[in-house]
């Protein structure tokens, strides 16, 4: 078994993709639209689909927001440096919401950003 992808729900398509790709660093692996079913979807990542796990963002016509619960967390990035990350994605005019710091009661060093839709995504540092 194998993980494929997460799937989000977007008000913006574009918006969100240009997030993922300019101030994450994704590429877009492919896009599909469904106009009898009125959606379209992109798949993003760092790798190809068939050895990576990639993000699903899907756009509902006509949804341009959405009650984004309780019940999700956040998606999480590796990244070599938190605090190097962080300047990066303000400078490219993403939303960071925790600073980078150690985890509470651990040594680990993360940070917390938010997409153009308000999901979490926290950036774990890692060699």
């Amino acid at each position: 078994m194998r993980m494929l992808h997460t799937m989000l729900r977007v008000g913006d398509l574009q918006q969100s993709i240009k997030f993922y790709t300019e101030v994450l660093g994704m590429s877009v692996q492919r896009e599909e639209e469904f106009p009898e079913a009125k959606f379209n979807l992109a798949f993003l990542g760092y790798g190809d689909e068939q050895s990576n796990t990639v993000l699903e963002l899907t756009y509902n016509w006509g949804t341009d927001k959405y009650d984004l619960g309780n019940a999700y967390g956040h998606i999480a990035i590796a990244v070599p440096n938190a605090a190097q990350a962080c300047e990066q994605i303000r400078r490219l005019g993403g939303k960071v919401i925790r600073e980078a710091g150690p985890m509470m009661d651990s040594p680990e060093v993360i940070a917390f950003i938010e997409d153009p839709d308000g999901y979490k995504i926290e950036l774990i540092e890692k060699d």
